[in-house]
């Protein structure tokens, strides 16, 4: 027994977390994922807008303690306009949302306070975008006839980067891929979730879309380089933040944002991939 909790402990400190809480914690979040999906839309928009709510919660109070004063209840307002627009217009709704929330919470900052307004305005947006824009592309994905598809197939080739690249990362990463951000990103890590996806994109596209598995090897690709990317932005935020993570909301994980950041930048590839698939092939 001393012997397990020794490896175990091993495990945990070469990873960085602790293995066990995050595997519950994945398989709980899969199981809402998958059954409010497949149950009804509806609830699976409504898991998103609480999970993009938490999300700005924390970035926000991230920022506060990083100096940047940004009150929760705009950006959570502005976020949820961009969502229910996006889920009821879609495209069009997300684009003209945009359009039209950014101003108006540009303004509204300003009417709350001129102190450190262009910092202020500034942060405001980028949260609004990186979270509400980027995260309405799930959206997209889920409302569509072939939504649970869509959403499972984002899951899989994430799954299959973030899990290949933590385990080849353990067992045989010696090379750091961005020290100065992610310390325990390894070059190995990268190859091992490279292989995973490309195996996983091809496999899910070939049989659950019924196009060439060429195709769905290059979408493994791109999801290795925007999850890493949203990875790597996120720890870079919490750097410049000086913070280990965004909460402790999550066992094994941290904050919603430790979980979401590949997400929010792989979906709108993902989704620009089906519009490719359903234009062209």
């Amino acid at each position: 027994m001393a012997d397990l909790h020794s490896i175990n402990d091993a495990i945990n400190k070469r990873a960085g977390r602790k293995l066990l809480p995050s595997i519950l914690v994945s398989i709980f979040l899969l199981a809402i994922i998958f059954t409010t999906i497949n149950l009804e839309p509806l609830l699976f928009f409504g898991f998103i807008w609480v999970v993009i709510m938490i999300g700005v919660r924390e970035i926000a109070h991230a920022y506060r303690k990083g100096g940047i004063e940004l009150p929760d209840y705009v950006l959570m307002m502005a976020a949820t306009v961009l969502l229910v627009a996006t889920w009821n217009g879609e495209t069009e709704g997300l684009a003209v949302s945009t359009g039209l929330t950014i101003p108006i919470l540009m303004f509204t900052l300003l009417l709350i306070s001129q102190k450190d307004f262009i910092k202020r305005s500034t942060s405001a947006v980028f949260i609004t975008f990186y979270l509400a824009v980027l995260g309405g592309f799930i959206l997209l994905l889920a409302n569509h006839p072939d939504g649970a598809l869509r959403i499972l197939a984002l899951v899989v080739l994430i799954a299959c980067n973030d899990t290949f690249a933590y385990i080849a990362g353990v067992l045989l990463g010696k090379h750091k891929l961005a020290p100065s951000i992610s310390p325990k990103k390894s070059w190995e890590g990268l190859i091992g979730g490279a292989i995973a996806s490309i195996v996983g994109g091809s496999l899910i596209f070939h049989y659950l879309f019924e196009v060439n598995w060429i195709f769905g090897a290059a979408i493994g690709v791109m999801t290795v380089i925007t999850a890493t990317c949203g990875d790597l932005i996120e720890s870079a935020i919490k750097r410049d933040l000086a913070i280990k993570d965004m909460s402790n909301l999550l066992p094994g994980h941290g904050g919603i944002m430790d979980r979401l950041d590949s997400a929010l930048f792989t979906a709108p590839a993902v989704w620009f991939a089906f519009e490719l698939i359903a234009r062209y092939l």
